[in-house]
């Protein structure tokens, strides 16, 4: 236990440099081009699923609350809502980025997410149109940031360095978790729990992703790191992965069975994607 505790610990902490620099880039881009792109979201009228699925996969903490706010108030469609939801990357990138994963292979897994979540997002507008309405009760976001508590008003070190160390200490805890149960049952054993059984693997990630927690696309992340989830199940799971926005989903739009049917829909579309991956033989 002692050995795997250190082994975690220093795994982890190798990672400190590498997820503080690259939260600084994000929070550059978050307080320089944040309230651009909502408006680009915004006014992208029936190209929003386009729009949606291209700019949600540039790394920013609140892109998924922004397009939560603007789907309450009825300012963006559903298909828009859905590609960002499908496209954004929550903590996948600055996971992938310190444990030294290819460019390459980190622009195929965006791109992948990107034209997902544009294809969906125009799939779902042709069957619900009726859900684009007039704008009405805006939310201020900047609101909603300091409701979840973001530190996006501190300037964008103190906001880097707070997403830093909340991240670290997942990753750390999941490290321990990982390292116990491959030490316990084998790294073979676990990998089996979810390319045992076809499906299996996509709809277990897919659940996982739906945590609207950043610890969710840290779990996914390190499980695919680790080669213990194949690709369509990484996929499956990052894909469901909005993070705090669904909690800000259900918090601003009072019509709850809308809420539930949209969760549903974005799980069926992780998992039909993910075993598309799979079947298909897409590797990254």
């Amino acid at each position: 236990m002692a050995d795997i505790l250190l082994d975690s610990f220093l795994d982890s902490i190798k990672l400190l440099p590498f997820l503080f620099l690259t939260y600084l880039f994000m929070e550059f881009l978050e307080h320089n081009t944040g309230n651009a792109i909502s408006r680009r979201i915004e006014t992208g009228g029936k190209f929003g699923p386009l729009w949606g699925g291209l700019l949600g996969v540039i790394p920013q903490c609140g892109f998924s609350t922004a397009a939560s706010s603007l789907f309450s108030g009825r300012v963006i469609t559903v298909g828009t809502l859905l590609a960002v939801y499908l496209s954004t990357s929550d903590e996948m990138l600055p996971i992938m980025i310190s444990n030294a994963v290819p460019v390459m292979t980190i622009l195929r897994i965006l791109g992948v997410k990107a034209l997902i979540g544009i294809v969906s997002g125009f799939f779902i507008d042709y069957f619900y149109t009726g859900i684009m309405k007039k704008q009405r009760n805006k939310v201020d976001i900047h609101k909603v940031c300091q409701g979840e508590h973001c530190h996006c008003e501190q300037g964008i070190v103190i906001s880097a360095f707070m997403h830093t160390i909340k991240i670290f200490v997942y990753v750390l805890l999941i490290s321990v978790g990982l390292n116990i149960m491959i030490g316990v049952i084998g790294e073979d054993t676990l990998a089996n729990l979810f390319s045992g059984v076809p499906v299996i693997g996509e709809l277990i990630a897919a659940l996982i992703g739906l945590i609207p927690n950043c610890a969710s696309s840290v779990i996914i992340t390190q499980l695919y790191l680790e080669r213990i989830i194949s690709a369509g199940a990484m996929m499956a799971g990052l894909l469901v992965n909005a993070g705090v926005g669904l909690l800000v989903l259900f918090r601003l739009n009072r019509d709850r069975r809308q809420n539930a049917v949209i969760v549903a829909v974005l799980y069926g579309l992780g998992v039909f994607w993910g075993i598309f991956i799979e079947l298909a033989g897409i590797r990254f």
